[in-house]
């Protein structure tokens, strides 16, 4: 069988990814935080790309220069006009300046408080604890001891290291460690340092001077029934009514199973809406958030450089014209993506209008698909669009991934959105009977008679995304 060599011309059609396309989906799919920090670190990295502030600088990054007028006024003779009164005390204006003692002079700071004197830092559980346990006058080896409980504290308050461990890792004698342990479970707040739930409720118990046997008895023993609402378990155990134990229950639900949380020094993190709707009259009005984004522009020194320079070698002429190129691709990249940001929502104000009108109730069940063909743009681009961005509406601030949502059948009509379902079971159970509660089946009976045709597992799956207890958990004695 010979071998031989052929040229064959093939056509074929594939998909090129260019920087500039690639840059373009990058920014696209970012948050509003995201983006920010990859304009601050293009900033930092790109010598041709500058921030514009607001300065009355021009385009060419010139200070604009003061207009010179032909006309001066003539300056005016200082003349002194104020007199000396006769009654002047010219002694002691005298003794005070020939005195041979330094003389200093006290200037007045005008200066701003320091940013850390009028800014309150929260106090965290270690610092509270560690003082605490201070104020006891502990010796080396308490201090030691002491010292290792509260580091290996989560931030509920639970002490996840054991005795024997601590003792090993201290050099102490568990003795001690016990000691220790039983002094710090008094100090404030109540049911720190205890080593799983039941301990941290008996000691906010006996800080509380429940002497009852009960209490305890529950709390040892029967927090799983409490978890599950079995109070008949509980009553038949103890041998005590129905009423004993709700009564008793009521005083233990006021304790708190997580005594640290309060100390956790996180803070909230605020949503910043990326985009806000306004309704002006009959009409709604979309405004994109610019707000803290930096205005971008590209260098016009290093432009006229390039274009200019003869004298500039050839590998530094290349560095600068991909800078540039660089810095041009994310100001056309960032505008492009606002843009489309901005087509997004508004095809979602003209598919959910109802929505935005009357309220969560009426949202319609609507897909990627819909605003893809809506915009003529690629169901992958609106996902990316819609991640991580947020609106802020007449109805409140909302992902824009949760204008889409799956569709329920009805029993007669149009389908009806899945978000709507969630709030009609949700206003369901808030208005039961907290003595009978309405199960899941129940709560799917009441929506077919509402028209909405919907199974039990979906209502319990509904449920549970909500983080609502089942019917057996909601009910109160």
């Amino acid at each position: 069988m010979a071998i031989e060599l052929r040229q064959q011309l093939k056509l074929a059609q594939q998909l090129v990814m260019t920087p500039q396309l690639q840059m373009a989906i990058k920014l696209l799919q970012l948050s509003r935080l995201e983006l920010q920090e990859t304009i601050q670190q293009e900033l930092i990295e790109n010598p041709a790309l500058e921030e514009v502030h607001d300065s009355g600088s021009d385009e060419t990054g010139e200070e604009p220069v003061a207009a010179k007028t032909d006309t001066a006024e003539p300056t005016k003779e200082v003349t002194v006009e104020e007199t000396i009164r006769e009654d002047f005390d010219w002694q002691n204006y005298l003794d005070e300046y020939s005195s041979t003692g330094q003389t200093k002079f006290e200037i007045e700071s005008r200066d701003a408080p320091q940013y850390e004197t009028f800014i309150a830092q929260k106090e965290s559980l270690s610092d509270h604890l560690l003082w605490q346990l201070m104020m006891t006058l502990p010796s080396q080896d308490e201090e030691n001891v002491g010292s290792l409980i509260i580091g290996n504290l989560n931030q509920d308050g639970y002490l996840d290291l054991s005795l024997d461990e601590i003792s090993q890792v201290s050099g102490c004698d568990q003795e001690l460690v016990e000691n220790v342990l039983s002094l710090m479970q008094t100090f404030d707040p109540v049911g720190v340092c205890a080593r799983d739930l039941s301990e941290c409720l008996l000691i906010q118990a006996r800080h509380l001077d429940l002497d009852n046997p009960i209490v305890a008895e529950i709390i040892r023993n029967h927090l799983h029934h409490l978890e599950n609402k079995n109070y008949k378990a509980i009553g038949k155990a103890l041998k005590i009514s129905i009423q004993d134990v709700v009564a008793v229950v009521n005083v233990i639900r006021n304790l708190d199973p997580r005594p640290g949380l309060k100390y956790i020094s996180e803070e909230p993190q605020y949503i910043t809406p990326d985009i806000y709707v306004y309704k002006l009259e009959d009409e709604y009005v979309i405004f994109l958030n610019d707000d803290g984004m930096p205005k971008l522009r590209v260098s016009s020194f290093y432009k006229s450089a390039v274009s200019n320079g003869k004298e500039i070698k050839g590998a530094t002429k290349d560095y600068l014209q991909d800078k540039l190129r660089s810095a041009a691709w994310l100001i056309r990249s960032i505008h492009q993506r606002q843009k489309t940001i901005y087509r997004v929502m508004e095809s979602i104000v003209k598919f959910q209008r109802e929505f935005f009108d009357k309220g969560i109730a009426y949202l319609k069940p609507m897909v990627l698909r819909d605003v893809a063909l809506d915009i003529g743009m690629h169901e992958s681009t609106i996902s990316r669009v819609t991640t991580n961005k947020y609106a802020h509406t007449p109805q409140g601030i909302f992902e824009l991934k949760y204008f889409f949502n799956s569709s329920i059948n009805r029993v007669h009509g149009e389908a009806i959105a899945s978000a709507s379902v969630q709030e009609k079971i949700k206003h369901l159970i808030e208005s039961e009977n907290p003595k009978k509660p309405h199960s899941d089946s129940k709560i799917a009976d009441l929506l077919n008679e509402a028209n909405i045709n919907i199974a039990r597992r979906t209502v319990a799956k509904y449920r549970e995304m909500m983080r609502v207890l089942p019917s057996n958990k909601r009910k109160q004695y």
